[in-house]
């Protein structure tokens, strides 16, 4: 991968970082709101429990940012964590932030088990 094409990379990553951090300072949806009525309470509690969805989602897009503007830092970006394959241009371009190949990221998906958790332990220790 040449110099240019990490720097674009990490200008993208940069940017998606700044813009997660925005959005994970914005914590008004996960307020309790107290109601009367019964079913304006299952709304809000419903509306809480997607919001903290939404947080929990974007903390952990906002960590494998921070891990992979890492690896550019490091020279280990574009390479994945578990075969230690390059990973496609067309991944990257599409999720800059990705530490597995496709093939990789299709068994973790699959497996949802140890294999994910190797995984996972493999991102925590990149992190």
């Amino acid at each position: 991968m040449t110099k240019n094409e990490l720097n674009e990379y990490k200008h993208v990553l940069q940017t998606r970082q700044a813009e997660l951090v925005q959005l994970l300072r914005n914590r008004d949806g996960i307020v309790i709101e107290k109601s009367s009525d019964f079913i304006d309470g299952v709304q809000h509690a419903a509306e809480r429990e997607l919001a903290i969805r939404n947080l929990d989602r974007d903390s952990s897009l906002l960590r494998n940012v921070r891990a992979a503007l890492r690896r550019i830092e490091d020279g280990s970006f574009g390479v994945c964590l578990h075969c230690e394959e390059d990973i496609s241009p067309k991944r990257l371009a599409a999720m800059p932030e990705t530490a597995f190949c496709i093939h990789c990221q299709e068994i973790a998906d699959r497996n949802q088990g140890d294999t994910a958790d190797d995984i996972r332990d493999l991102l925590v220790n990149a992190a």
